[in-house]
């Protein structure tokens, strides 16, 4: 069994200070093999937010696995951004864009989805998940996950704009073994697979809201408790409505996973 604690959007600089405290003893708490963070660690990419998110991750228990967010480079130093766009997420955050964790039957696999030349939209590019495939190879028994900040896939009532390449990438980052996506970005939550589609084998997609953020798009604060047994996977949400300072589980998810990665799903 293994359990993922997914965290997304965490915004430091346009923060909920009253989370702070309740969000890491959260964590701490329920002592999950990892955390996953899906990228928006600032809100502006500066160092005094940089700084504020290195503490924050400092005072978590268990392991931590990041990847970027759009918001984690320079949107007002233009040079920055087109020059050395990663700069301050690589000195305060991790050096690593694209890490890798291994443990008792799960891979997980970061992917960074961030375009530094456009805003909002992220991409995902071939060498990307040929990186995130060669992982995943030769892992028939594992169960794979996926960390990303944008998400592969929208619902109809999302007005953003996809990210590019992202219907090539989950086919073939499904076919290559994929069972689980994490993403974030919209501060919406979700799971549930992905759409059917001829010759795919199944994934399912989990987005985090955000845990810190003042922007809820009229959702609560939240993060999801991911627990992995066999080919079984249960999502729980924890979130903390306005005005509460306390995260509490108010709902889950249950899901069979595909993980016959010879071909036909299990």
């Amino acid at each position: 069994m293994t359990r993922l604690l997914h965290l997304s959007d965490l915004h430091f600089g346009r923060a909920r200070a009253d989370l702070l405290e309740p969000l890491v003893d959260a964590v701490n708490r329920l002592a999950p093999d990892l955390v996953a963070i899906s990228g928006d660690f600032t809100q502006r990419a500066r160092r005094a937010q940089f700084r504020m998110a290195r503490a924050f991750i400092d005072r978590l228990e268990p392991p931590v696995l990041c990847v970027p967010g759009n918001h984690d480079v320079p949107l007002e130093n233009l040079p920055r951004r087109l020059v050395a766009p990663f700069l301050g997420y690589r000195r305060w955050i991790s050096h690593t864009l694209e890490p890798v964790f291994t443990r008792d039957g799960t891979t997980v696999v970061g992917l960074n989805t961030v375009n530094p030349y456009v805003w909002q939209s992220g991409k995902v590019g071939r060498r990307a998940v040929e990186r995130a495939c060669a992982a995943f190879a030769g892992r028939e028994d594992t169960v794979c996950v996926i960390v990303a900040h944008h998400p592969f896939e929208h619902g109809p009532d999302v007005d953003k704009k996809p990210m590019r390449g992202a219907a090539e990438a989950i086919d073939e980052l499904a076919r290559c073994g994929a069972d689980i996506v994490l993403s974030g970005h919209l501060h919406t939550w979700r799971a549930e697979p992905f759409a059917e589609r001829s010759g795919r084998r199944g994934a399912v997609q989990v987005h985090a809201g955000t845990g810190l953020s003042t922007r809820v798009r009229g959702e609560e604060n939240d993060f999801n408790l991911l627990t992995v047994e066999g080919r079984r996977l249960l999502v729980e949400r924890y979130a903390a409505g306005a005005g509460v300072a306390e995260f509490a589980k108010v709902g889950e998810a249950r899901f069979d996973l595909h993980v016959d990665h010879a071909g036909a799903p299990a």
